[in-house]
């Protein structure tokens, strides 16, 4: 009904982003880009990223980049990054970002699944004080990527790389053009952008956001939920790469007008109070993170948190997966001093932009801890069973669908409308299918209980994976745990646990006994875990999410087929993961 009423309304994304500002504040701060380098900052104003956008974009157009061509953007988090993005929309090309961590194989199989004409990179990155090789990474991608006519190369540092034919020094040719850019009129229906993401099985999808509607779904969410005010500092710590720094970072915040940070680091560089300074320095208001990064900033302590001032904090926003009540809490209070609003947001790729968080509500209305709670503007949850059939009522727990269309909403898969069909709407007829399931609290809270495909039966009882690791994570040792489902023979299905433990965590027996009693204690004996796994690290892609199917396959002995993983955000832990669970397998044999 959204996407109807969009439709034929013309669209000049940019102008929105950039123009409509540099007319009234041309002087505003548009960006704080948070070099790697610790203790830096530069400042963009309005008026120089519509002049560095138009100067991208008329390059591109001058090597032959037109209306609805296909460009790849394999860059870290920069203003130049942000106006490739923005120049691509001013001209009607359509944007893949590609996260500047991705092999040349994954590279290379989203260039050739997109089509696209022409990669934007940089010579080389910096992340964590490490050089990353951005350039030799397109390089191997795109000797197997024919329709790559141009290969444009920004300069991150001072050193040298190897240079084409096909390639062009971009700053260099940004100079020689005019600052000035017509946009291109595009309707509301035309592509911006394509994101892929991981299916859970087969090669990634190209998830397409149109014009208008992701626009302003983007702009609305990021205003009414984050409680934006003109002349705040928004502190999303996104990477380009994935939707929330798509939403969050860039077309929410410059579409309001607002002063938006890009952070190029890690929140270990060079220490663990790396946010907490950088919120003290620019002046934060709001602070947008991944649960994965809260909890292993908590394994460090609060000393790295309180050594810096964060009174400019207002809003604490948590992205990429259910957050568990220990993390929960300490961003609560540790973080935001009990005082900040903590909005836990839940929505997805799919979606363009946030659907259910505790705000908007009414003036202090309550937050519940670890949950999202209300549904957004024109967002219609709905709860199904096994069956089909719309779960009435509170107090109950189902698969979470959506009952109408909403302005963000992805319009296909690119190249596959039938999969995209089949993936959203094919099992629940008339509904979006989100592929989670939710609780409905008897106050008619909704509370994400993890993916659907996370579901563990167990002796006939059907339990959310996400349970088990909240109850879990309460555990004063335990800042992270993953727990999937694997075949027992007398249970039908069995729990298993992995856990990372912090630091100084000695009596790792003791830990996993504890673990155990709590399980039993805050849900059922049957949802003890029949096995406890202690690693280093959980696998996780670079938004943080915890990728369970492959823990799902190390303990199904299929890790020899673990699907695809190219979202993963270090490769080498699935290899550790499968070493400490073939030691424990042994271990177990040699006790029974």
């Amino acid at each position: 009904k959204c996407r109807w009423f969009l439709t034929g309304l013309l669209m000049r994304i940019t102008v929105n982003c950039l123009d409509q500002h540099v007319q009234r504040s041309p002087d505003r701060v548009a960006l704080i880009w948070e070099k790697d380098e610790p203790g830096t900052e530069v400042k963009i104003t309005y008026r120089e990223l519509l002049d560095t956008t138009c100067r991208l974009a008329n390059t591109l157009k001058k090597y032959g980049i037109h209306k609805g061509d296909r460009v790849a953007i394999y860059m870290p988090v920069t203003p130049l990054a942000v106006a490739a993005m923005l120049a691509c929309a001013r001209i009607g090309a359509i944007h893949t970002v590609v996260f500047a961590g991705f092999s040349a194989e994954s590279l290379a199989g989203r260039i050739i699944d997109s089509g696209c004409k022409a990669v934007i990179t940089y010579n080389q990155g910096v992340r964590g004080g490490r050089v990353v090789e951005l350039k030799k990474t397109v390089d191997e991608a795109v000797k197997n990527c024919p329709g790559v006519k141009h290969v444009f190369v920004a300069q991150r540092t001072d050193n040298k790389v190897h240079m084409d034919d096909r390639d062009i020094p971009l700053e260099e040719e940004m100079a020689k053009e005019a600052p000035v850019c017509a946009p291109e009129s595009m309707d509301s229906e035309d592509m911006l952008f394509m994101l892929y993401t991981s299916g859970s099985t087969g090669k990634p999808k190209g998830i397409v956001h149109t014009q208008a509607g992701y626009l302003l779904y983007a702009a609305v969410t990021h205003q009414h939920v984050f409680d934006y005010q003109q002349g705040d500092v928004f502190g999303c710590v996104a990477d380009i790469g994935w939707i929330t720094g798509h939403s969050y970072v860039v077309y929410g915040p410059l579409c309001n007008g607002g002063t938006s940070v890009l952070f190029e680091s890690t929140p270990l560089y060079p220490d663990p109070g790396r946010y907490w300074e950088t919120v003290q320095r620019l002046k934060i208001n709001q602070f947008y993170g991944a649960p994965t990064a809260i909890r292993l900033l908590l394994k460090y302590g609060d000393k790295w948190v309180k050594t810096y001032d964060r009174s400019s904090l207002k809003t604490l926003g948590s992205v990429g997966e259910p957050i568990n009540h220990e993390a929960w809490q300490w961003f609560y209070r540790v973080v935001g001093d009990s005082r900040c609003t903590l909005v836990d947001t839940w929505w997805q790729t799919e979606t363009g932009g946030v659907c259910i968080a505790p705000r908007p509500s009414e003036e202090g209305a309550e937050v519940i801890p670890a949950m999202a709670m209300r549904p957004f503007f024109g967002i219609v949850p709905a709860l199904m069973d096994e069956n089909g059939k719309v779960i009435e009522g509170n107090d109950v727990s189902g698969a979470l669908c959506i009952a109408q269309p909403w302005p963000g909403l992805a319009r296909t898969i690119y190249g596959d409308d039938q999969r995209f069909i089949d993936a959203y709407f094919k099992k629940y007829p008339g509904y979006y299918f989100t592929g989670d399931g939710a609780y409905r609290s008897p106050e008619g809270y909704y509370q994400i209980t993890g993916r659907m495909d996370d579901v563990i039966n167990i002796s006939g009882h059907r339990l959310g994976t996400a349970e088990i690791e909240d109850a879990m994570d309460e555990h004063p040792a335990v800042p992270e745990t993953a727990v999937v489902g694997y075949p027992h023979e007398i249970k039908g299905e069995g729990a298993f646990a992995f856990i990372v433990l912090k630091e100084d965590t000695v009596q790792t027996e003791n830990v996993k006994e504890e673990l155990k009693s709590i399980v039993a204690s805050k849900i059922a004996k049957y949802a003890v875990p029949d096995h406890v796994l202690v690693v280093k690290r959980l696998p996780k892609t670079r938004s943080g999410k915890i990728m369970r199917r492959v823990l799902k396959k190390i303990v199904t002995n299929q890790s020899s087929d673990l699907g695809d993983i190219t979202t993963l955000d270090d490769p080498i832990i699935v290899a550790e993961i499968v070493d400490a669970y073939e030691k424990y397998k042994t271990e177990q044999s040699a006790s029974s």
